[in-house]
């Protein structure tokens, strides 16, 4: 959603680079740029101005001129003031002190509301609470079936006692199901409400009926963020007249520019709390500001990577796998093995969104976006169309095991070949890693089995190669000795010759097969 404003934002700062000090002619530069941007992006007039003024103020102020980078200290400072007009902290749910926690979801038909319920029930579930769903949307068509099937596959509790469609009084369905819920030992309520396609007196009079009738502890407001400046507009109309504690964004997966996102907290002084970004029941999470200020400036969100891959991994198989890679050379690491590993990694979420976590990997948005997903779907048909024998020893393998598998899993020879052999270096690479010898042409890790005893091994090669008797060349070679390390310093992380991450880069020849 936020592409469009981040490549806009990244070329700005682009032009900052370089420079040992800013003019305040650059700064009324770089602002206007940033005014452009956040323009296009459908952001409220007044948040621009505000933001912007800010921006203005503290760059012209002494943290930038007295700063030793003064490109980066602006950087900073619009990072800072990103997430001011996000909300500044995390919002957390607030719970009852007697059980249950209500919570009622109010928004205009088609925010996707009911299909939301399901998602936070589920979310609210792995937080270790019991939620109850209530049906309270009796006039959509099919609305309380809809409900039932979300709250399914979510694996909650769902209140329906009226079938809907038009039938049943919703102000007495919410109070009923709050007596439903302490029966049945359920911990939150989460009451879905009746939508319309604009803000009428009706919609208000019944959403206002069921917030006095069950007396929330959270009122969220469920906001399409692919609405634009309607969303915003709405949402002032809805805290007027019934009022909310807080915002859900759905939809933040669609092409839209997300310009909601950026103003709906600042006009209705009401926090995002939660994200929908996907179809999916865990595609969604909590808002943090300063995690989606960082992926709008293309330094990705590691904190949410590292969050989803505690969620999914379980330390004690972590340690198992790695035991594994350690040993024999890693030959106790199988295909089943590998196969487990890349099921575990798919539970994390699609690829494209996992690498997009990553920093700096907004440079690569046209490679990241053309990855296709169903290549991991290919792997594990390759391998579960072979024998728990050649899972185990791939060795086996011969020409005619390879046609065999190449016919169970419906793809050509070669595929079965590549797969094979990409098994079998990356089992290598990954063996050395584990055992400390760390990536070609880098020291082992302390702890990490390259100990003295490696490094006392290493110097050991190195006493053995003695200086030529002959002085010139002895010169020579001393010469080039120092413009090597000279290069070495010059260069960027790990050796990478230094320049543009993603322009000047290129991968080496013994990695480019593991990228298909």
């Amino acid at each position: 959603m936020f592409d469009t404003l981040s490549d806009r934002l990244a070329n700005t700062f682009k032009n900052l680079r370089g420079k040992g000090r800013l003019s305040e002619a650059d700064i009324d530069a770089t602002a206007r740029e940033i005014r452009i941007a956040l323009l296009e992006a459908d952001v409220a007039l007044p948040v621009v101005r505000a933001f912007i003024k800010q921006i203005k103020e503290r760059a012209l102020g002494v943290e930038v001129s007295k700063a030793l980078n003064p490109a980066q200290q602006v950087i900073k400072i619009v990072n800072e003031e990103l997430i001011g007009i996000l909300g500044g902290e995390t919002r957390r749910l607030r719970f009852a002190k007697q059980p249950p926690t209500v919570i009622m979801l109010a928004g205009l038909q088609g925010a996707g509301k009911t299909t939301l319920a399901g998602k936070l029930g589920q979310w609210l579930k792995t937080q270790g609470h019991s939620p109850l769903l209530v049906a309270c949307d009796l006039q959509r068509p099919n609305a309380v079936n809809q409900l039932s099937v979300v709250a399914e596959r979510a694996g909650v509790g769902i209140y329906a006692p009226e079938p809907g469609n038009g039938v049943g009084d919703p102000v007495q369905v919410a109070k009923d199901s709050i007596e439903y819920a302490k029966s049945k030992v359920h911990d939150i309520v989460i009451v879905d409400t009746a939508g319309r396609l604009g803000i009428d007196q009706e919609m208000m009079q019944q959403a206002a009926d069921i917030r006095d009738a069950v007396q929330p502890d959270e009122i969220l407001f469920v906001v399409d963020a692919m609405i634009g400046q309607d969303a915003v507009n709405t949402a002032e109309a809805f805290r007027d007249g019934v009022g909310f504690d807080g915002v859900v964004l759905s939809k933040l997966d669609g092409d839209a520019r997300g310009g909601a996102a950026l103003s709906i907290a600042h006009v209705t002084g009401r926090q995002i709390m939660f994200a929908s970004n996907g179809e999916k029941l865990d595609d969604f999470d909590a808002f943090h500001p300063d995690r989606m200020a960082s992926r709008i400036l293309g330094m990705g969100d590691m904190l949410s990577l590292i969050e989803k891959a505690e969620q999914t991994f379980s330390q004690e198989e972590a340690a198992k796998m790695a035991s594994k890679l350690a040993s024999s050379k890693g030959k106790d690491f199988t295909l089943d093995d590998f196969l487990a590993q890349m099921e575990q990694v798919r539970k994390m979420g699609s690829i494209s969104k996992l690498l997009g976590m990553l920093p700096g990997m907004a440079q690569m948005k046209d490679q990241i976006n053309n990855i296709d997903e169903r290549d991991v779907d290919r792997t594990a048909a390759i391998i579960k169309s072979m024998t728990p024998g050649e899972r185990n020893d791939p060795t086996v393998i011969n020409g005619s095991r390879r046609a065999r598998i190449a016919r169970g899993s419906g793809v050509d020879v070669s595929a079965v070949k590549n797969l094979v052999e990409r098994f079998f270096e990356a089992r290598k690479m990954m063996s050395r890693m584990a055992q400390g010898g760390g990536m070609p042409g880098m020291p082992g890790m302390p702890g990490m089995g390259g100990g003295p005893g490696r490094q006392k091994k290493q110097q050991k090669q190195a006493k053995g190669k003695r200086k030529s008797g002959n002085p010139m060349k002895r010169k020579a070679e001393e010469q080039a000795a120092a413009e090597r390390r000279q290069a070495a310093q010059q260069g960027g992380a790990f050796g990478l010759p230094a320049g543009q991450p993603g322009k000047d880069f290129e991968l080496p020849d013994e990695f480019k097969k593991f990228m298909g």
